[in-house]
């Protein structure tokens, strides 16, 4: 890849950009070993538009009901990290249980309607 521990220390841009796919990489893998614990939720995918919009990995859940997660290499959850889940949102209506942008921010908060930021370790450390 690339990737060198003096590329990231210089926060080269294509470093950082590398940096995200890797990260994006190990997510998903981790996200799809826990889902493959749970009973009722169909194997995870991901959603794109023909205009480029993308959502990194989507669940059906036996219901109908999707959880859609975005992965952010950066710190800072920005309003635009949440546009692809607002239309995925938007497009599915009641259906969509919830959407989530995992960074490696500290802090979880509620951005909007069924919409959250949430820290990448949350998933292997559990919430106090």
């Amino acid at each position: 890849m690339g990737l060198t521990p003096s590329k990231l220390a210089q926060l080269e841009p294509a470093a950082l950009s590398e940096f995200g796919h890797l990260l994006e990489t190990f997510v998903v893998g981790e996200l799809r070993k826990q889902a493959s614990w749970l009973e009722g939720v169909y194997p995870p995918g991901h959603w794109r538009t023909h205009e480029g919009a993308e959502v990194d990995f989507v669940v059906e859940r036996d219901d109908g009901t999707v959880v859609a997660i975005e992965v952010k290499s950066s710190s800072r959850t920005q309003p635009s990290d949440f546009r692809p889940l607002e239309r995925l949102r938007d497009k599915l209506g009641p259906a969509f249980a919830a959407g989530a942008v995992l960074s490696p921010g500290e802090q979880s908060f509620k951005f909007g309607d069924r919409l959250y930021a949430v820290p990448i370790d949350r998933l292997w450390r559990p919430v106090k």
